[in-house]
């Protein structure tokens, strides 16, 4: 099993996920040149790859997805709702409707030699799922990004991965008093927002494992948070786990993590 993180922020987020026979994406918020460009850094290209799987509409997470549809003709895995809400999303383009294929959330579906499994979690969108990846060899890697907060489902279902990819999107104080509206900070603060360092922490305690060989930070927000706060928040929560520990950045590919 294999993870990286093309890009991750609140403006775009895209990660590279395989196994030994499977590539796939999840989300596509950055151009389609951006995507080509950073899976070369991997010696990558996109007809290597089996398939993307979307985690919910927001812009940051669908941007270039018409171009990567049109360009190479991947299936595109998610929920149903969230397909709808993809095809309102007025930048899309003309997609061909046959690429998409609709899942279900607990419901597990095979893509090539991996197994995936979506989970529900509370974000402010039509139908938002996390994913964790099942290799043939028994490696888990999961990535739970824009999510208000969490509960023992969750806990669950990412329980015990090889690798964590988690969100990092704020720190309150910045927040708090910072330039965004009130209605903003209001809606990044509640439970369909997005997930504080502190609460992050709290999310890594309660799933890592002897297991877990690596964690990225992710969806980082440009205006309330910065990668050494971020990091130093968690580490320092973190004191019972000597995890090693990664912010992914928003524009540079991270390093890439395999586990067997």
């Amino acid at each position: 099993m294999k993870l990286s993180s093309l890009a991750s922020s609140s403006e775009g987020n895209c990660i590279y996920v395989g196994t030994k026979k499977t590539n796939v994406l999840v989300d596509c918020g950055v151009s389609a040149k951006r995507i080509e460009n950073s899976l070369s850094e991997l010696d990558l290209t996109v007809p290597e790859f089996d398939g993307i799987l979307i985690t919910h509409e927001h812009t940051d997470h669908i941007k270039g997805l018409g171009v990567i549809a049109r360009r190479y003709g991947l299936p595109i895995f998610a929920t149903g709702k969230t397909i709808d809400a993809i095809f309102d999303y007025k930048n899309l383009g003309k997609v061909d409707k046959s690429l998409f294929h609709s899942i279900e959330a607990d419901k597990p579906f095979e893509i090539g030699d991996m197994k995936v499994n979506a989970s529900h979690i509370w974000h402010d969108a039509a139908d938002p799922v996390c994913y964790s990846f099942y290799s043939e060899e028994g490696a888990k890697a999961s990535i739970a990004t824009d999510l208000g907060d969490y509960d023992e489902y969750l806990v669950e279902k990412i329980y015990d991965s090889d690798i964590l990819f988690v969100e990092a999107n704020h720190d309150v104080n910045m927040l708090q008093v910072g330039r965004y509206p009130y209605y903003l900070k209001r809606r990044i603060l509640g439970r369909e927002g997005h997930l504080s360092n502190e609460r992050c922490a709290e999310l890594i305690e309660e799933v890592a494992t002897q297991k877990t060989k690596k964690v990225y930070l992710g969806h980082l927000s440009k205006e309330n948070n910065y990668e050494k706060l971020a990091y130093e928040t968690v580490k320092i929560s973190l004191h019972n786990f000597t995890l090693p520990i990664e912010v992914a950045r928003r524009d540079t590919v991270s390093t890439v993590t395999s586990v067997s």
